[in-house]
């Protein structure tokens, strides 16, 4: 199975379970209006902690061990302009939130003014970036637009 996010102003969360093999992708915005990085309100946090924590549980069940559970976040912005940008983003934001809960995670943000697309494997915890016409994403995909 291929998960794909079709990102321009969004993340993508590509969380996998090693040990059950096992794993799934969340597609966010993470942009404002501005085409910059959103800054972390208090009904943004609140909902997203909402959304994070059921899609935790979706993958990972109750019990999994958190050493075999890994996390990736994949970023797309708007390159950066002379305007001041939030010192805390929506990555911060899901990437304190996986410490607490002592996930490992890296992240990316890509500051481009194209899009991007996040191809994932979510049995065997392949992620990549893929451009819209590659092979290995045409046919086999479950995407996820915004």
């Amino acid at each position: 199975m291929l998960l794909i996010a079709d990102l321009h102003g969004a993340l993508a969360l590509c969380l996998h379970d090693e040990g059950r093999g096992v794993g799934g992708l969340l597609h966010l915005r993470f942009m404002g209006g501005t085409g910059r990085p959103s800054d972390v309100t208090d009904n943004t946090l609140s909902s997203v902690l909402v959304v994070l924590d059921r899609f935790k549980r979706a993958v990972l069940g109750n019990a999994s061990p958190r050493d075999e559970v890994q996390a990736r976040i994949l970023a797309h912005a708007l390159p950066p302009t002379d305007a001041g940008e939030p010192s805390a983003s929506l990555v911060d934001l899901i990437q304190a939130d996986l410490a607490d809960g002592k996930i490992a995670c890296g992240s990316q943000t890509m500051r481009r003014t194209e899009g991007v697309r996040v191809c994932f494997q979510p049995f065997e915890g392949r992620v990549w970036i893929c451009g819209p016409n590659d092979p290995r994403a045409a046919g086999r995909a479950h995407p996820s637009t915004g």
